[in-house]
């Protein structure tokens, strides 16, 4: 974003603005041309800045994801890597019940050329996959689990309980049954 005018900058910042007031009301589908005319601009300047609906939630989420990131480093000091693992894993749960959008976001399979090294669904694989091969070597887990399948199964439970007259506890409910599936004996 540096080099671009003022304006320029003053737009993007204010369209993301209102991408997050839009996207935490309305989830993964709110409308580019609603975000369009509540910040002000034509839909061509939401465009502009962000030229996919993927740009757009990316950036919505970018610092969040940052912070799960984190998270999942400060975590790989402690001394039970399965615990850390889990509570990770809640952690990421429990974002992507209360940020509408994000698992959306995960579970987007990007084409070859648009895959990039700082979208959320890599930043958050790239976070996980210590923490679960520190987990793996401890046998604390299964030695079959992989990055993507923990990133399926959050995504998997967030979006089927979104809906639900109360998404955090289905949601708990079901990440505790698969969790249990965890162990390095399958149960």
């Amino acid at each position: 974003m540096t080099g671009r005018r003022s304006d320029a900058r003053r737009n993007h910042t204010h369209i993301l603005a209102v991408a997050e007031a839009e996207v935490a009301a309305r989830g993964a589908q709110a409308s580019l041309e609603r975000i369009a005319r509540v910040a002000g601009v034509g839909s061509a300047t939401v465009r502009r800045h962000f030229p996919t609906r993927k740009a757009l939630l990316e950036a919505v989420f970018r610092q969040r994801v940052h912070a799960l990131c984190e998270q999942a480093r400060t975590l790989g000091g402690e001394p039970d890597s399965r615990s850390a693992l889990v509570r990770w894993l809640r952690e990421l749960l429990a974002y992507s019940l209360a940020a509408r959008g994000l698992a959306d976001v995960l579970s987007y399979q990007p084409l070859q050329d648009e895959a990039t090294q700082d979208s959320c669904a890599t930043a958050i694989g790239e976070a996980g996959a210590p923490l679960l091969r520190r987990a793996i070597d401890d046998r604390a887990v299964r030695s079959d689990l992989s990055i993507e399948d923990l990133l399926v199964l959050i995504v998997g439970i967030a979006l089927a309980t979104e809906n639900h007259t109360d998404p955090k506890t289905q949601a708990d409910r079901a990440f505790r049954l698969a969790v249990a599936g965890l162990g390095t004996d399958g149960t």
